[in-house]
């Protein structure tokens, strides 16, 4: 390329990196720093999240540890967990719907496993699946931090897809009344189709299906709008400590099989 062509091009990448500025931050924190960190340390940035955690934190306090938590990801290294946020629509559909039975897929660190975990009703029972093994042991010992035992919070390693055909066999679990989505955005519309085909959501259970608008879950959200089988309501939010970078939550309240 000449050098006359390479000018003709500046503009347009200077108003690139102006405009999508904040993307870029995002891109540095998320994929160059967090790789550097990993290396450096040998440790992944779930493990360094609890090890702050643990000598920053009150133990058997769960709101004290989602607090932590968030200090740490605005402070140290950007977490990319739900945020405070969205851990307030969570908790006040929590509140609203009292869920007995609650399935999670994606526990992460077990941030939005301790908001679910502390806003169950009496007897009330969460199942979160996991599929990486060291992330899934970091929110292991987080929840037991927090003071949730087994009973309470059952943590299953594997990948969604292969857990959900077997959770009402091998965990117990009759029908969700509120399914969190937290994994990745790709497998929504996948998981939730296994969850219609197993019959695993009671009639009126809520699904909600975090980051639909960034990085996105367009298939996700067409189905579920266009299906017939689910009442939609979009919470137009940003990201965690990204508050120019827009995503959303989206909130199903299932009808039923039809």
């Amino acid at each position: 390329m000449s050098p006359a062509i390479a000018l003709a091009f500046l503009p347009l990448l200077v108003t690139l990196l102006v405009r999508y500025r904040h993307h870029f931050r995002l891109l540095v924190h998320t994929v160059l720093l967090r790789n550097l960190r990993d290396c450096l340390s040998g440790l992944q940035i779930e493990e360094r999240a609890f090890s702050y955690v643990l000598t920053h934190a009150l133990p058997g306090d769960p709101g004290h540890i989602v607090t932590t938590l968030d200090h740490w990801s605005s402070c140290c290294e950007y977490l990319g967990h739900m945020g405070p946020v969205k851990g307030q629509i969570l908790t006040r559909l929590m509140e609203e719907k009292a869920p007995v039975c609650v399935l999670e897929l994606g526990t992460q660190c077990g941030y939005s496993t301790l908001l679910i975990a502390r806003a169950l009703p009496p007897g009330g029972r969460i199942l979160t699946v996991e599929r990486d093994p060291r992330t899934a042991a970091v929110a292991e010992k987080l929840i037991r931090l927090a003071g949730f035992d087994e009973h309470m919070v059952e943590l299953i390693v594997g990948s969604s897809e292969e857990v959900i055909p077997r959770l009402r066999s091998q965990h117990g679990l009759s029908r969700g009344e509120l399914v969190l989505l937290a994994h990745r955005p790709r497998y929504y519309l996948r998981d939730l189709q296994l969850l219609e085909a197993h019959a695993l959501m009671s009639a009126g259970a809520t699904v909600l299906a975090d980051h639909v608008l960034f990085p996105g879950a367009p298939r996700f959200l067409q189905y579920a709008k266009s299906c017939g089988r689910y009442r939609c309501r979009l919470h137009h939010t940003s990201l965690p400590d990204f508050p120019t970078i827009k995503d959303g939550i989206a909130q199903l309240t299932y009808a039923g099989p039809g």
